[in-house]
């Protein structure tokens, strides 16, 4: 079973993506803060970490960044999940130790899917 870990401080979007992915049959985990989602990565190993850019705490991109740092999570897929267009930021997303990135607001139908396309067996 697969694992994803949902960071996002809104309550809504964690729930829409937990209810999406439990689904879809992934196993998921949350977290709304930064330093809530690496403390959870470490601890738990997911296949994909799903990152929202603005927390609370720390940027996604600096979580991103300490999740790539740290040797228990390093191999960990994180995903860009957010509303602002990452259209053509590639270079961007790959610096800030992203694999990708989910446009927020997540489509329904497809979501589970792209989420799957990320997921790393390397984790487990």
């Amino acid at each position: 079973m697969l694992i994803a870990l949902i960071v996002d401080d809104n309550d809504r979007n964690r729930k829409l993506a937990r209810d999406l992915l439990s689904g879809a049959g992934f196993r998921t985990l949350e977290a709304a803060t930064g330093a809530d989602a690496i403390a959870v990565a470490s601890e738990h190993g997911p296949n994909v970490v799903l990152m929202d850019l603005r927390l609370p705490d720390i940027e996604g991109a600096e979580a991103a960044r300490r999740l790539r740092e740290d040797e228990r999570t390093a191999a960990i897929p994180v995903v860009a999940l957010s509303a602002l267009s990452l259209e053509g930021n590639d270079d961007w997303l790959r610096a800030a130790g992203f694999a990708g990135w989910i446009e927020k607001p997540i489509h329904v139908a497809t979501f589970a899917q792209q989420v799957r396309k990320y997921c790393s067996d390397a984790t487990r």
